[in-house]
């Protein structure tokens, strides 16, 4: 048996068993927007540090930034606002440095 009708098998007794039932999006077109957004030098990289569950610099940062304004977003403390929007401040900072560095980069090339 070669390795197609292999899988193809093991695929088909999953459908059988249910084992796709309840995917995540099951009945909705896939957005891939933001895959052909990413430069076709990276998207190899990016794909496989999604699947090993690790993020970029650049992911990682928009991340943190969400959570420090969902913070801002509950916190009434005037100093503990002043110290948060500090912090947002410097991360956007990081995260357009990255960007900028990637934008020359790919300038160079």
């Amino acid at each position: 048996m070669n390795f197609e009708r292999l899988v193809e098998s093991a695929i088909r007794e999953a459908q059988e068993r249910g084992d796709f039932d309840n995917l995540k999006g099951k009945g909705k077109p896939i957005d891939l927007t933001a895959y052909f957004e990413t430069p076709e030098d990276l998207r190899m990289a990016y794909s496989l540090l999604k699947n090993a569950g690790m993020v970029s610099a650049e992911v990682d940062l928009l991340g943190e930034i969400a959570m420090l304004e969902e913070k801002l977003s509950t916190t009434y403390e005037e100093k503990d606002r002043s110290r948060i929007q500090k912090m947002i401040r410097e991360k956007q900072m990081q995260f357009n440095i990255l960007m900028e560095r990637q934008k020359r980069q790919r300038r160079e090339k």
